[in-house]
């Protein structure tokens, strides 16, 4: 399956993967995804989580698989017909382990919506474990959140912030300027606010979706003076519900008083065509999850001039 599949920057539409553990559906952004193959015999990590079900080597590379039915508590039988839907993100191959690929949906962000406040039918917190629900042809999709996923099973998934201690810490007066973040990822989101809060900047408003930051952004555009008095820069990712970080960017860079926001995007998906695409909608700096360390030396240095 190709899925080198490019969209055009800032239309806020995404190509999403529809594949099923036992009987539900869930999705993930095609632009995590390398490969899709049948599952492979793989070899077990001794004092590994129960949801790694070990690992394999593909092409040279070592890959850890990860047993979606286990994650989600889907009870099943292995056969040799289910799927390894190969990813990249957060700097890492993974493998999960899924029933079936159903295909891949192109679908607009704006039909995403926010994850449900009960649990879903397939026995895990759909709270927890995702980060939005698409609605297609009456099924209704789970996109899951792999970096959480990922991260719950190994702690240097998450973000990178051991090197923490050497950044570059913000005077008092920078400190105090307004940053907003956007990231539909509760988890990453807490962890990148918390990030923020512990280097020193400590005006820090925060949403989960890049609608609800772009609703917030746009109310001080008639407010008369200098923009970067009220927000100081924007730092958002780029996959999100209602509006994707490319689409906020574009929106924020077409408009004539916000345009002098910066807007960094910080997100597990930076790879060569990101950064094209996001330099063609005016990001002012790109950085890949998990690395926190440089995207606050960057932030600080650039509140200093």
């Amino acid at each position: 399956m190709n899925t080198n599949i490019l969209l055009e920057s800032g239309t806020n539409e995404l190509e999403l993967l529809e594949f099923q553990v036992g009987e539900n559906n869930f999705g993930i952004n095609i632009s995590k995804v390398v490969e899709i193959m049948m599952n492979q015999e793989v070899t077990p990590v001794p004092n590994a989580p129960e949801a790694v079900e070990g690992v394999f080597i593909p092409r040279d590379k070592l890959i850890s698989v990860i047993d979606l039915h286990r994650v989600m508590n889907v009870p099943h039988e292995a056969t040799n017909k289910e799927i390894f839907i190969i990813c990249e993100f957060n700097q890492m191959d993974v493998a999960f382990h899924v029933t079936k690929v159903k295909g891949i949906q192109r679908i607009s962000w704006s039909e995403i919506s926010d994850p449900p406040a009960v649990a879903n039918g397939s026995g895990t917190d759909a709270v927890g474990l995702s980060t939005g629900v698409a609605k297609i042809d009456g099924r209704i999709i789970i996109i899951l959140d792999f970096e959480k996923i990922v991260s719950s099973l190994n702690r240097n998934a998450g973000l990178d912030i051991d090197d923490l201690e050497h950044a570059a810490r913000p005077t008092e007066e920078i400190g105090n300027k307004r940053i907003v973040v956007a990231d539909d990822s509760k988890f990453l989101n807490k962890m990148i606010t918390e990030s923020l809060n512990k280097i020193g900047f400590h005006n820090i408003v925060s949403f989960g979706n890049g609608q609800d930051a772009w609703d917030y952004i746009s109310k001080y555009r008639d407010a008369g003076d200098d923009i970067t008095t009220h927000i100081a820069c924007v730092i958002s990712d780029i996959e999100m519900p209602k509006m994707d970080g490319h689409r906020l960017t574009k929106l924020i860079k077409d408009d004539k008083v916000l345009s002098r926001i910066p807007v960094l995007l910080f997100s597990s998906l930076i790879n060569e065509q990101m950064i094209i695409k996001g330099k063609s909608v005016g990001a002012d700096g790109q950085f890949s999850k998990p690395q926190i360390t440089e995207l606050i030396n960057y932030l600080t240095a650039l509140l200093s001039h």
